[in-house]
């Protein structure tokens, strides 16, 4: 990891770019793009191709993409309830216990928020209408890996808000099959239907319908680079719940921290992806030495390492005069998770504005977060935790406003309308507005 002495270093070496607008294309994923297109083609212009002709080809264009981008050739995009059941004898039972045990638990978190549909009265006159979204698409990454915890954190408080269908898409592996973990907690979670298709194909036909997969919503999911692409592409079609990227631990810690647990929860997140982001603050050289060792000991006994190699050196190490300085470069990075090692723990939570989640003392672990805690999983990345929020109950609702006057209300607020629109130089406005005064 970096070593990086001093506040304004820190501060500069924290400061974003916008990742999407700044990704440039790795020649390994250059060389892989013309192999599949036989042209040199960017990231972006393999994205606008490839949601082009899911628009215009549908199903072809999904099944043709899968044999060529996963090596898979399918007859049916649909999994059935057949595969489903298959999938509960091949994932242990003790899997299976803990997928509901987890459920449960993000069911009763997502409950207890509050959020629901139904009619919310302002005054007398004013009120809202919220209501669940009817249809929405979740993106489960997948091919060599299941990830069936990400069903449950999104799946979950869709149902909770009550959303009528939910539809799952995620890439096959090479015998065509979806992994039986993944499968499994599709169908604890609720999952109407589910499909075998991925990459930015997979957004394209959410956004867009084909003759298998139903037009959604709203599309929400984690992603690779052409995923996430896609999804940006597509928003306006359809909503989105973010643009996802490359995981992120922040660890706050002084000199009482266990340099272990800081370790190993640095080392938990950098196996995510080579791209994730794995930073220490603190305000003790000692500690940094000694977390600095051990992620060399533990890293040694993990499997991941090519992976985790990558995200570690990349990561940094930041000494810092004292917790002030730490909390302004909380703020100021707005991680996706953020991990409080310190005595005096309340003193520090009160002050950090930007931040996907929190974790509390060396007991609350990030990796709890990521699968039983209760609170989705799906949080924002890239410093878009300065304006936007964890996955939650709310993203599957939609508010209409309902403005309900009577004559004496309306008699009311007609003479400050017909001035502003008068001033606006909208006669047709204060003509409206007049007529309503004038009538019997």
């Amino acid at each position: 990891m970096k070593r990086v002495q001093g506040f304004n270093k820190a501060k500069k070496l924290l400061t974003r770019e916008n990742f999407w607008e700044s990704f440039t294309t790795p020649p390994r994923l250059a060389a892989e793009i013309k192999q599949v297109f036989g042209q040199e083609l960017s990231v972006q212009e393999v994205v606008e191709r490839i949601i082009g002709e899911v628009r215009d080809r549908g199903d072809k264009a999904l099944l043709d993409y899968t044999e060529r981008l996963d090596g898979v050739r399918l007859d049916s995009l649909e999994v059935d309830s057949q595969e489903v059941a298959a999938a509960y004898e091949i994932a242990s039972k003790k899997l299976v216990s803990a997928l509901k045990f987890a459920a449960r638990r993000i069911q009763d978190f997502h409950i207890a928020c509050g959020h629901k549909a139904g009619l919310i009265s302002i005054d007398k006159h004013l009120s809202q209408q919220v209501r669940p979204l009817d249809r929405v698409g979740l993106y489960v990454p997948g091919g060599s890996a299941a990830y069936p915890s990400s069903v449950l954190m999104m799946a979950i408080p869709a149902r909770v808000a009550g959303v009528k269908e939910v539809i799952m898409v995620s890439p096959p592996a090479k015998d065509g099959k979806i992994p039986a973990p993944t499968l499994v907690a599709a169908d604890i979670a609720k999952v109407n239907r589910i499909f075998k298709v991925g990459g930015a194909q997979a957004i394209a036909a959410l956004a867009f319908g084909t003759e298998s997969i139903p037009r959604v919503d709203k599309i929400c999911g984690p992603g690779n680079i052409f995923v996430t692409l896609a999804k940006k592409m597509v928003y306006g079609t359809v909503d989105i719940d973010g643009l996802e990227g490359p995981s992120e631990v922040m660890i706050v810690a002084d000199e009482k921290a266990k340099p272990a647990l800081c370790a190993a929860d640095l080392l938990a997140q950098a196996e995510h992806d080579p791209l994730a982001s794995v930073i220490l603050i603190t305000t003790s050289a000692h500690l940094a030495e000694r977390v600095e060792k051990e992620i060399e000991e533990q890293l040694g006994k993990l499997k991941r390492l090519s992976t985790i190699r990558t995200a570690i050196d990349a990561g940094m190490l930041v000494l810092v005069e004292n917790m002030a300085q730490a909390v302004e470069l909380v703020n100021l990075f707005a991680p996706e998770h953020l991990s409080i090692m310190v005595s005096d723990v309340s003193a520090l939570v009160s002050k950090i504005r930007n931040a996907g989640c929190i974790f509390v003392g060396r007991d609350s672990p990030v990796v709890l977060g990521d699968y039983v805690a209760g609170p989705s999983h799906v949080l924002p990345t890239g410093g878009s935790a300065r304006f936007s929020s964890p996955l939650g109950v709310a993203d599957f609702l939609k508010v209409t406003n309902i403005v309900a006057l009577d004559k004496p209300a309306m008699r009311k607020l007609s003479q400050a309308a017909k001035v502003i629109a008068e001033a606006e130089g909208l006669d047709a406005h204060a003509q409206a507005v007049e007529r309503r005064m004038r009538a019997k």
